[in-house]
């Protein structure tokens, strides 16, 4: 039997995206519904941002994500809860000072507002992103110290960390953090590719930076816009696992936006089939990801 690669589904993210799709979901309800379509296209998991209702803009509302949950929890799918704790680190420059964002995005947080979402709701999993870095024109900010906090505390809750790495240094870094005991083996990383000025969306890159990874870690790569499914192609060539979503990409095709994220998902499990692999259910989710 072919071995299961997970699909992960990431909804909706905090870009600048809705005027560009309608398909991108802004209410608990259109998130919660397309988290449920995905998965019954073949996502084992849904990667969760939330958005103002009226506006479409980035949110951090504890009730929104608090309502996307309960709506996902209470349907007839078992998918794997994965909520993003990377709102709050995105900083516009201003001569040498880091001052509030520009309107749109998420204002600065403290490590602990990071988590309170993820520490009230218990998701089975939520993303770490160890990793500063130029984010096009803005800077996502992670320090050490910080990273440190929200690994222990994430920890501490029960909930899974997915390692997100955006460049090799970042991969350094997480490495540092597991031989400290701050994060614990085995290891998730996302590779997140093809984002102003992370690494690029290339099968070489990938495959270096899969070679930087710690023994027995686990391990999955999204490229973003025209090349997502390239790189979903080359992780499950390379024995890893996949993430698509509106969050990362907007078309199904050149020049043709995608209808929802499930046809994202339906691609997704195409590209799974040829690959050699098929898709991993939630208890399979669950078993490779956190042992259970």
């Amino acid at each position: 039997m072919s071995h299961p690669t997970i699909i992960t589904c990431a909804l909706t993210g905090a870009g600048d995206t809705v005027g560009k799709s309608s398909a991108v979901p802004v209410t608990p309800k259109q998130i919660a519904d397309q988290a449920i379509d995905a998965a019954k296209a073949g996502a084992a998991v849904v990667h969760i941002h939330v958005r103002d209702p009226a506006t479409g803009a980035p949110s951090v509302d504890f009730d929104l994500y608090a309502d996307v949950v309960d709506r996902i929890r209470t349907s007839s799918t078992d998918v794997v809860i994965n909520l993003t704790s990377g709102p709050g680190s995105l900083y516009t420059p201003d001569g040498g000072l880091l001052l509030q964002p520009a309107p749109g995005v998420n204002p600065p947080m403290t490590p602990q507002q990071r988590l309170d979402h993820i520490l009230k709701l218990k998701p089975e999993i939520c993303s770490l992103d160890v990793a500063t870095l130029n984010f096009g024109r803005i800077a996502m900010v992670n320090l050490v110290d910080d990273l440190e906090f929200m690994g222990r505390t994430i920890f501490e809750a029960g909930v899974k960390p997915e390692i997100e790495v955006f460049d090799l240094g970042h991969i350094r870094l997480a490495k540092y953090l597991l031989e400290t005991g701050v994060l614990k083996a085995p290891a998730f990383f996302q590779f997140c590719l093809g984002i102003s000025w992370g690494a690029p969306a290339q099968a070489d890159v990938l495959q270096l930076m899969r070679s930087l990874l710690p023994p027995g870690a686990l391990w999955s790569a999204f490229g973003i816009s025209l090349d997502q499914f390239k790189i979903a192609a080359a992780a499950c060539e390379l024995g890893g696992h996949v993430r698509v979503g509106l969050e990362d990409n907007l078309y199904i095709a050149k020049g043709k936006l995608a209808s929802s994220n499930a046809e994202l998902v339906e691609e997704a499990v195409r590209v799974v089939t040829r690959g050699g692999s098929r898709p991993a259910t939630p208890t399979e989710a669950r078993r490779i990801l956190l042992g259970r």
